[in-house]
């Protein structure tokens, strides 16, 4: 009697431990991929809807995990962006931020994703993603854009970091040295963005930044200085650097640049950029005025 209880308690168990074997393997499977951070706040540029357009293809064609953080309540609350933790766990980091005065817990969540040396990604306006006034204890992230993404610490001021104005577009080409870049492959030699054109020049990207993409403005409101639109490079805290100052919603529409933002994704976390690409997303998100 009790040699068949204990053989029915061990058929019973082995039953349970093979029926938890796929969930088992396809937990180990997540783990696998690489996660993919999305931090959004940016009040003109729709970023929190057309971001997560782009973490759902990562999830759906090319194997990444995604999570996308927003302001809350709504885009336009500067002081709170939750779930910023996560970024401990983040195998790459997406910024999409404009202006933002966040709390000394939430900030320090981000230095310390960027202290590990992790990739950083940024789009447009992230080159001024904080607006702390002058004395504030956090002041020092006002230069996000240059400590972290080799761009334009902050808006305006000695770096004369503007744009041109916003009746105006873009003209985009392949800086022919950096034609081979794997970034670029795909993308077509010239394209048009809905983006009015920001300057950069002369003195950012960094020194050290590798151009990849310039921008002639088209219809500007003043004399136009073809400037630099997407380039690569290494921060001051030597994670691998993708920004781009394109990023109004409508050119999301355009595939060339969707093709661009898919492969500098594979590009910072190191993984081979897909030699096939899985056809335009449909993208139909407004600007905010």
């Amino acid at each position: 009697m009790l040699k068949r209880f204990c053989y029915s308690c061990f058929l019973s168990i082995l039953i349970i431990c093979i029926a938890g074997l796929p969930y088992a393997y396809a937990q180990s499977e997540n783990s696998k991929k690489p996660l993919v951070v999305f931090v959004t706040g940016d009040h003109e540029y729709s970023g929190e809807q057309t971001l997560p357009i782009i973490a759902a293809e990562l999830e759906k064609n090319y194997g990444m995990r995604t999570v996308v953080l927003k302001a809350a309540p709504d885009h336009n609350s500067e002081k709170n962006i939750p779930g910023l933790e996560i970024l401990k766990d983040a195998d790459l980091a997406v910024f999409y931020l404009r202006w933002r005065q966040l709390p000394a817990d939430q900030l320090a969540h981000i230095e310390a994703y960027l202290k590990t040396g992790k990739p950083v990604m940024g789009f447009r306006t992230t080159t001024h993603a904080f607006n702390f006034p002058k004395g504030h204890e956090s002041e020092k992230w006002n230069a996000f854009g240059e400590f972290a993404l080799n761009s334009p610490p902050g808006w305006g001021g000695k770096a004369a970091h503007t744009h041109y104005g916003h009746k105006s577009s873009t003209d985009v080409t392949i800086i022919p040295g950096a034609a081979k870049n794997p970034i670029l492959t795909g993308v077509a030699r010239s394209f048009h963005a809905r983006s009015w054109l920001y300057r950069v020049l002369p003195d950012y990207p960094v020194k050290g930044s590798e151009w990849l993409l310039m921008g002639k403005s088209v219809d500007p409101d003043k004399a136009a200085i073809e400037n630099p639109v997407a380039w690569t490079g290494k921060n001051s805290f030597g994670g691998k650097v993708f920004m781009t100052t394109l990023g109004h919603p409508e050119d999301f529409r355009v595939e060339s640049f969707q093709r661009l933002v898919i492969n500098a994704i594979h590009w910072e976390l190191g993984k081979k950029i897909p030699k096939k690409w899985k056809g335009k997303m449909d993208i139909q998100v407004p600007y905010r005025e």
